[in-house]
């Protein structure tokens, strides 16, 4: 009894004391000396860690207004690693880990989530964050299938999201071009050529052991059932149609997409798409209803032809050269997305347009699997007179995975 009372008294002059003492908080806290308050901080997740998730999630630890609360993926060395990134960026052990994406979306103290996971996943689970009340930043390319992308763009308009998708590239490699095109600097653009890779294909990798701390058959998610692969886990998922479209779709998300925010078709898509024949058709063709013409290959990065020149191949005048459409805030593409989940804008990378840019490298790919001619509508987003053809505008997800 007398060691309790004891205690007790010691307690209460303890908090007698604690209440007399003056409230020191932080300037951090109060948003002085450069730091941004609380109440102004978008609390932030990423989904997805391997190399270009995380490569992501640090471009968005620069900014002050961002504050990542959590990690997830289902390697957990990938998601320990990004973990400590995150603790060691505020001198915390605050962010948490997760396995699987619906635990953190689940979460109210969440914002926005990044989502860098292979490209199969990405329509699942863009779809899902919206429906949970999450902004998404999406990595490129945008869904695996063009009903996919439909699907996310459906989903972000329904449940009033603000969705950017993850083409950087195409304002910060290509951002002074399509500047220059859209001034008029060639005239009116005849012809477009645009280098990227090929499409995917069937995966026949061989069967290894899964690794402890490798929730496999959630990484493969809506993908057909393998065995595992430890290559699959370094980023290099991309040649294998399950998961992505190939270089087709990896780079081509980059310079289609600025080729077609450059010429102004970026709200539309192709009329006509034609493999190589050997004959007339010497690359693979796009063309649109304006008549411009795009093709696959035929250059190492993107060259525009127009009516009074070419670029690159001519020095037009700067004169020329326009304000980037549709850019908000600062710091690229990133800021961007942060500026417009403040303010309710459409980002420069809306989920419409990287929809529409990643089409037209689905649909070429589609050309190249059935070796024939496309005929597509780009209002509908029909393929027109071919069911075989039209079958692949989606896929098959396993188990209980849809995008509804």
């Amino acid at each position: 009894m007398i060691k309790s009372r004891s205690t007790r008294r010691n307690f209460l002059a303890a908090s007698a004391a604690g209440i007399a003492a003056p409230l020191i908080i932080p300037a951090s806290a109060l948003g002085r000396d450069g730091h941004t308050a609380p109440s102004e901080r978008i609390t932030m997740a990423t989904i997805g860690t391997g190399s270009r998730g995380t490569g992501d999630m640090k471009s968005f630890l620069a900014f002050p207004q961002v504050q990542m609360v959590a990690v997830c993926d289902p390697v957990k060395s990938h998601r320990a690693t990004a973990q400590q990134i995150v603790n060691e960026r505020y001198s915390s052990k605050d962010c948490t880990d997760h396995n699987d994406f619906r635990d953190v979306l689940d979460r109210a103290d969440i914002d926005a989530v990044l989502i860098g996971t292979p490209d199969h996943w990405h329509a699942i689970m863009t779809i899902a964050a919206c429906r949970a009340g999450k902004d998404v930043f999406c990595e490129k390319p945008e869904c695996l299938t063009i009903r996919q992308g439909r699907a996310m763009v459906d989903a972000a308009r329904m449940y009033g999201r603000v969705v950017s998708g993850g083409s950087q590239r195409v304002l910060g490699d290509y951002g002074d071009t399509p500047r220059l095109v859209r001034g008029g600097a060639i005239g009116d653009v005849t012809e477009v050529f645009v280098s990227c890779g090929g499409p995917s294909g069937e995966c026949y990798l061989p069967t290894e052991e899964i690794p402890v701390g490798v929730d496999w058959d959630l990484w493969l998610g809506p993908a057909p059932w393998r065995p595992f692969h430890s290559s699959l886990l370094k980023g290099q998922f991309r040649p294998w149609r399950d998961y992505s479209g190939g270089g087709m779709t990896d780079w081509g998300a980059h310079r289609f997409g600025a080729a077609l925010f450059a010429t102004g078709l970026h709200h539309t898509g192709p009329v006509e798409i034609l493999p190589p024949n050997g004959e007339d058709v010497e690359r693979l063709t796009y063309v649109f209803e304006n008549g411009a013409k795009f093709y696959h290959g035929g250059t190492n990065n993107i060259l525009y032809r127009g009516t009074e020149g070419e670029i690159p191949g001519v020095h037009p005048s700067l004169l020329t050269r326009v304000d980037m459409e549709g850019y908000k805030g600062s710091g690229g593409i990133f800021g961007d997305f942060l500026h417009c989940v403040k303010t309710r804008e459409l980002p420069f990378r809306d989920i419409e347009v990287a929809h529409r840019a990643v089409s037209v490298c689905h649909l070429g790919n589609i050309a190249y699997w059935l070796n024939r001619p496309l005929k597509w509508n780009p209002v509908t987003e029909e393929i027109i007179g071919d069911p075989e053809a039209s079958r692949w505008l989606d896929r098959p997800r396993r188990g209980d995975w849809t995008l509804t």
